[in-house]
């Protein structure tokens, strides 16, 4: 592994496997990478200083972190994942292998996002950057994403939403519903579904 003393501050409990960067310095870092009791941190991922990793958080093997992410505790980042940065996730966020998170998004509590996942900040890439602001998507309690979806810039989805494996959205989900399609389009969720999200049990 390769762990800078001056850029990492780990609590009890901390692994981080051979192979792993934590603390790596950007240019222009301030403050440390910061990693919560009995955080794992596997193989190839890259965690940049500037971050605060709550505690039991996990990671898959070749995750990136970018730095000011702020993770709540027991979260999973999967094998693969991508956060760019200026990140705010809540308490049992799971992102499985392969998610993009752009910078700036914010993720309630106990969020599932399902492998190859992508959400996006920019409506117009590379053009009008003089106009350009991001537009993160902002995912609140309890939402569920399935494999494969694309969530454009802007998007709020309401609490304890679900949006379908491939879905394409475009505009906001609101709470309670199920996203389906290209574009989504959006009906109420069954009794059945209408829960909060399960925790992740600690291993």
């Amino acid at each position: 592994m390769a762990v800078n003393e001056s850029q990492v501050v780990a609590a009890e409990g901390v692994v981080i496997d051979d192979g792993a960067i934590v603390g790596y310095a950007y240019d222009g870092w301030s403050a440390p990478a910061r990693l919560g009791e009995l955080c794992r941190v596997r193989a190839g991922t890259i965690i940049y200083a500037d971050t605060d990793i709550g505690r039991g958080t996990l990671t898959g093997v070749h995750a990136l972190v970018r730095e000011h992410t702020v993770t709540g505790s027991d979260c999973v980042i999967g094998s693969g994942t991508i956060i760019e940065g200026h990140v705010q996730m809540g308490n049992s966020v799971v992102l499985q292998s392969g998610v993009f998170i752009p910078t700036d998004t914010v993720l309630g509590d106990r969020v599932f996002i399902g492998p190859r996942a992508v959400l996006t900040n920019d409506r117009y890439p590379l053009r009008r950057r003089r106009e350009y602001r991001s537009q993160p998507p902002v995912l609140e309690d309890d939402v569920t994403v399935g494999a494969n979806a694309t969530l454009l810039p802007g998007v709020r989805v309401g609490e304890g939403a679900m949006v379908g494996a491939g879905a394409v959205v475009t505009r906001d989900v609101p709470p309670w519903t199920i996203a389906l399609g290209t574009p989504a389009r959006f009906k109420d969720l069954s009794p059945a579904l209408r829960e909060r999200n399960a925790t992740r049990t600690r291993r």
